[in-house]
């Protein structure tokens, strides 16, 4: 039961890559180590020939694995929704509300008129 959870957060991992690699605020030393990773995941030579063919993907899984592990703290911001999107920038100077009127009640007020409805 644990390899299942294990296999779980991993492909949860995985999946938050894109988004991570879309996020702005993320440094460019993590993205480049994403990209290395799947560069190295592509090229046709690798440090154990693809001859010894089940065994040759050994060092493409353990690159991956130790990247997810290096990177856990920040893809788990992105799966688990822990990342708060920044609207600031994306808004700033523009009006979302127009022409809206509004009061502000004292929550005593409010109790008041409840009370004289009640009597």
């Amino acid at each position: 039961m644990p390899f299942i959870i294990a296999f779980n957060v991993l492909k949860k991992r995985l999946r938050a890559i894109p988004h991570m690699l879309r996020d702005k605020t993320v440094p460019k030393r993590k993205k480049a180590l994403i990209v290395a990773g799947l560069i190295y995941l592509f090229l046709p030579f690798d440090l154990i020939p693809i001859i010894i063919f089940p065994v040759s993907w050994v060092d493409d899984l353990i690159l991956w694995v130790w990247i997810v592990w290096y990177l856990k703290d920040e893809l788990d911001k992105y799966w688990l929704g822990e990342k708060q999107q920044d609207f600031s920038k994306k808004y700033r100077g523009k009006t979302i509300i127009r022409d809206v009127d509004f009061e502000i009640k004292k929550e005593k007020d409010q109790k008041e008129k409840k009370h004289d409805k009640n009597i």
